[in-house]
């Protein structure tokens, strides 16, 4: 199974197409806001997908919440922008916020910065921006969940 996670588009809908398209047996897709309405219109463009979305700090009119949890291929993901748990500090709160609800993958964006760890049995996966980076090229992350174990990848745009 493959997952793909999309973050801080900031009024770029066009890139989030491009994403899209660039992963069509991707059938999962989570959005970890900034701005959400680049991705609302994506749901009817790609009705084979599910879209699983969370409004960022940027999301002043948005009606999606600010976390949520997923099932994938029997893993539970927690997804957030990350604002409210303070990751431009650091992942320990979102990390316990994950152990919490007994998450072991954990996706959340806000940075602007691309990061893959891996602590105390829990993946936890940055995309950065895929429109305005602070590192070095705008990106978004895939996750294969398989069998024999999980792999997430950062993506170049």
């Amino acid at each position: 199974m493959r997952i793909t996670v999309i973050s801080d588009s900031h009024r770029n809908s066009r890139v989030i197409r491009k994403i899209l398209d660039a992963q069509p047996d991707s059938k999962t897709v989570f959005f970890l806001g900034d701005i959400t309405a680049d991705i609302e219109d994506m749901q009817y463009e790609y009705p084979d997908k599910t879209f699983n979305i969370v409004s960022g700090n940027c999301d002043f009119f948005s009606n999606f919440p600010s976390i949520g949890i997923a099932n994938a291929a029997g893993h539970n993901i927690f997804y957030t922008h990350g604002h409210t748990l303070s990751v431009k500090y650091g992942t320990d709160r979102l990390k316990a916020a994950a152990m919490e609800r007994n998450c072991d993958i954990v996706l959340y964006g806000h940075t602007h910065i691309s990061k893959i760890l891996y602590e105390d049995g829990i993946y936890i996966v940055n995309p950065g921006s895929c429109s305005e980076p602070r590192d070095s090229r705008a990106s978004y992350a895939v996750i294969d969940i398989e069998e024999n174990g999980i792999m997430p990848i950062i993506i170049n745009v």
